[in-house]
């Protein structure tokens, strides 16, 4: 990188800290065990490793100086989160100095190398000083009481890990799950959200404070003007609408009774939102806007659509009614991988107890059960203008509901697992689907409620439970889960 460039957020890796603790006086006296216990930090670092993400290694740390001196390290290498192996007893003065310092959230390894002793073998070593050395090798679980009573003593929040170094599948899946958290709480940290135009007026439950979502994820706030986004498009050479015309004919399901008119329109807008997006280096984005009668901000506002579709399955998620929260709800969905489609209560169908749920405007259509439709709406109810819109429910399966809430300045997170489920759905240009929960569709709607979100969130694919409260844990967020 050249002097005074910056890098772009997706080029800044996700950096992880890595140490394992041991005691120096056992070194001399048991042959081979510092050796052993170096092999096994490497062995964690293998599974630490993966795409995207740069492990910062410092290997075993015996002594209260070498920890003094690898957090003055981690600090300086920037990592956003540690992993602390646990190999055998090592004092808890060679851990606080390296955690204080590095100043990031802890994940604490309690991890041994077999599943058991093997107590035959072990007892017929007869040789009492190989007996302790290879006990201690074991001797992971000894330590972390006296880890976890100094992190709490010092106002550090500690997580654990505990289980077996090889062949775990519970270890495996809770090591990914912290990865993930961590990786997502990365690309909040260095996500720009762009909002254009004002609230939904008289819609106080989505009012947002932008400091607190800023102190909260790290997000920086990028304020668009529809005069630059008019410009953009009035710019546009005929040949950019051409292909934005062919790839909304290729990605959506056009239905036969839309204006060929009204579809240029919309590729037009959409191509001139890509640009946009990428001019401002945007991850997220939410808007809103009413303008008057056959102005130009009302054809931009009226026609966002498909736009903002494409853009929300490209990794660029995109909320309408200005719905600050949620866009960061659905960030968080895309950033893990589920989709993160922005959505609100239809209505209840007692009969089958499910909760209809969608939104107008925007969809996730890399979510979607099959293709996304495309149809023509005479009218955008409660909104101005007119055009085309998308039709699509969330692809069948189990599901994640998001809500970003604040409260009181606080920033919180709220959930729900259910299931996305087949059946009758209302065939009226938006996006909706049918959700059914463990706790019936009546008892779901008065917990969530009761919680106190707005009236929007995030839906996803899959079942990520585990993995957002982790994120919650990360960035020291209330997390509330609906069961």
């Amino acid at each position: 990188m050249q002097s005074g460039e910056t890098l772009r957020s997706s080029e800044r890796p996700l950096k992880v800290g890595l140490f394992g603790i041991g005691l120096d006086a056992y070194w001399p006296q048991f042959e081979g065990l510092q050796a052993r216990l170096e092999g096994y930090v490497g062995k964690v670092a293998d599974k630490l490793a993966r795409p995207g993400v740069e492990i910062v290694n410092l290997g075993l740390i015996d002594t209260p100086q070498k920890a003094v001196e690898a957090g003055h390290q981690f600090r300086s290498a920037d990592v956003e989160v540690l992993f602390l192996y646990v190999t055998t007893y090592a004092l808890s003065s060679t851990v606080l100095p390296v955690v204080r310092r590095a100043g990031v959230p802890v994940v604490v390894l309690n991890l041994q190398p077999e599943r058991a002793i093997d107590y035959v073998a072990f007892n017929r070593m007869k040789n009492r000083t190989r007996m302790t050395g290879e006990w201690l090798a074991y001797c992971a679980a000894c330590p972390v009481p006296e880890i976890i009573n100094v992190f709490n003593r010092s106002g550090i929040d500690a997580h654990q890990v505990t289980g077996v170094l090889e062949g775990d599948g519970h270890v495996d899946a809770e090591i990914e799950d912290w990865i993930e958290a961590a990786r997502v709480a990365h690309v909040m940290a260095h996500n720009r959200l762009g909002v254009m135009g004002h609230y939904y007026g008289g819609m106080l439950d989505i009012y947002s404070d932008l400091t607190a979502q800023s102190a909260a994820f790290g997000t920086v706030v990028d304020f668009l003007e529809m005069d630059e986004l008019a410009q953009v498009r009035q710019n546009l050479d005929p040949a950019e609408i051409d292909a934005m015309l062919a790839r909304i004919e290729s990605e959506f399901e056009i239905q036969p009774d839309c204006d060929p008119a009204e579809l240029r329109r919309a590729a037009s807008t959409s191509a001139a939102l890509h640009k946009l997006v990428a001019a401002h280096d945007l991850g997220s984005m939410a808007y809103f806007f009413v303008s008057v009668p056959g102005h130009e901000h009302e054809d931009l506002i009226s026609s966002v659509i498909l736009g903002c579709s494409l853009l929300t399955a490209s990794g660029v998620p995109v909320a309408g009614e200005y719905e600050i929260k949620n866009a960061q709800a659905m960030k968080i969905m895309d950033a893990f991988g589920v989709g993160g489609s922005f959505t609100e209560y239809y209505a209840i169908d007692f009969d089958d107890d499910v909760v209809l749920m969608g939104h107008d405007g925007p969809g996730h259509t890399k979510i979607a059960q099959g293709k996304t439709k495309v149809r023509p709406l005479e009218v955008y109810h409660g909104k101005v203008g007119r055009g085309v819109s998308v039709e699509m429910s969330v692809r069948h399966g189990p599901v994640t509901l998001l809500s970003v809430i604040e409260r009181e300045g606080r920033v919180e997170l709220l959930l729900a697992e259910g299931e996305s489920v087949p059946g009758p759905i209302l065939e009226i240009g938006n996006t909706n689907s049918r959700y059914r929960f463990a706790n019936g569709a009546r008892a779901f709607t008065e917990a969530w409620n009761a919680v106190g979100p707005a009236h929007h969130c995030a839906v996803g694919v899959g079942h990520i439970a585990g993995r957002i409260e982790k994120l919650a844990k990360l960035l020291g967020l209330k997390f509330t889960q609906v069961v």
